[in-house]
């Protein structure tokens, strides 16, 4: 890890003497987005949709309660909320390959360890690596590895690396069933470990060791350094770290990004087994997958249509009100009404990938370029804070009535919306 450090600092150093050349090689830009992508893709799939399957795997051999392994779940997430909001000094005290490289052998590692511990203690060690290596392959090291190619297209940039975490739903949740099944847990979780190390070794060494700099383009590849207007209000710098936590754009945006994950995340770990008693397993799983299909479409579609000069807060308020409708529609559902049913998980399912998505491009219209890049990751390590409970809470409403949990739904999301707007600039 040393020696890749060491040489990218020479090749930084050398690249100061190099003309640009930007007009005879293609943006490199893109292919940044096409590997952080693939990195999205095992990020999620193996540290966010991987554990409610290790949690069942990890029940079915040991014979220990769901409530005690599924503490470990949210310890798995709430490690990682520490370790992102820490992670621009990460990167300032490494580098973008080394913390990537090493996140993937901690969350390999980590998930090795879910397949084999024996003892308590051995599961919340590994719950302990998973949750520190998945967060360098999550959300906010998304949006850092994508930012310094992108200002004005960043939008599109972003759904469409994003789009990754959704893929990685799609493929893993059933991958990991197939190889366990033939292979068993342990050597599943070995496969895909080894595969995802070797991946991300690849793509850090070959393309996130690339700067816009160092490659002598601009961002968005147009020759020349564009600064993105801003929509709401002027970029100004927030000053002290510690002036953040006074700071109203900084703090509505908080609040609405972790309410509505909370919600999110609390709804869908309970949707399929509310389904499946109308639709069966089968057809409840091709429901769910309409739902991430959902995603990447709402995602995809503000990603390249929403205007440069957009309030991004009125589309996100616009996105979280569609996942309301959603939750209204599949309350007067009913549990027996299969086409409103559908309806409903749809239109929950075009706002869940925005959900992650645009609050960083709410911070880059809001934020100055280096207040961006402690904004976004405090943002995303609160909401992963918060929602690491959601399901628990949503458990204990459903006791109370199926219906509740879409009322509570709701209402949180409400909640979401009325803090955006109240952080617009007046």
């Amino acid at each position: 890890m040393l020696n890749l450090r060491q040489g990218s600092n020479n090749i930084e150093a050398q690249v100061m003497t190099s003309p640009p050349t930007s007009e005879t090689t293609p943006f490199f830009g893109w292919y940044v987005v096409a590997a952080t992508f693939v990195l999205a893709t095992f990020g999620w799939g193996v540290g966010f949709y991987g554990p409610p399957i290790y949690l069942q795997m990890v029940v079915q051999r040991t014979g220990w309660s769901v409530a005690f392994v599924s503490s470990a779940v949210t310890l798995h997430f709430i490690v990682g909320a520490v370790v992102v909001a820490n992670l621009p000094r990460l990167y300032r005290l490494w580098n973008i390959p080394i913390i990537t490289i090493s996140g993937a052998v901690l969350l390999a590692t980590g998930v090795v360890g879910w397949s084999s511990a024996s003892q308590p203690w051995h599961l919340f060690a590994a719950a302990l690596l998973s949750g520190t290596g998945w967060v360098a392959m999550g959300a906010a090291a998304v949006n850092a590895i994508i930012s310094p190619w992108f200002v004005r297209r960043r939008p599109a940039a972003l759904s469409m690396a994003y789009n990754g975490a959704s893929v990685g739903g799609v493929i893993f949740s059933p991958l990991w069933v197939i190889l366990i099944v033939s292979s068993g847990f342990v050597q599943a979780t070995i496969m895909v470990g080894f595969s995802m190390i070797l991946t991300v070794a690849a793509l850090s060494v070959l393309v996130f060791s690339k700067s816009p700099e160092l490659m002598g383009q601009s961002p968005d590849g147009t020759g020349s350094h564009v600064v993105i207007s801003p929509t709401s209000a002027p970029l100004v710098s927030s000053g002290p770290r510690s002036s953040l936590w006074s700071n109203r754009r900084f703090l509505t945006l908080a609040i609405a990004m972790a309410a509505g994950l909370f919600a999110q995340i609390g709804l869908l770990s309970h949707l399929f087994s509310m389904v499946v008693p109308l639709f069966g397993s089968q057809t409840a799983g091709l429901v769910m997958g309409g739902a991430t299909v959902a995603a990447i479409v709402g995602r995809s579609g503000i990603g390249w249509l929403m205007p440069a000069t957009a309030d991004r807060r009125l589309v996100a308020s616009a996105s979280y009100s569609v996942q309301i409708l959603g939750s209204l529609t599949l309350l007067l559902a009913g549990g027996d009404n299969a086409a409103a049913m559908i309806i409903g998980v749809l239109l929950f399912g075009l706002g869940i990938g925005n959900a992650t998505s645009l609050p960083p491009l709410i911070a880059q219209v809001e934020f100055d370029k280096a207040d961006v890049t402690r904004v976004v990751p405090l943002i995303v390590a609160l909401s992963q804070g918060t929602y690491a409970i959601a399901p628990a809470v949503f458990g204990l409403v459903r006791t109370i009535s199926d219906p509740s949990v879409f009322i509570l739904a709701a209402a949180i999301q409400c909640f979401a919306v009325l803090a955006f707007l109240h952080g617009r600039h007046r």
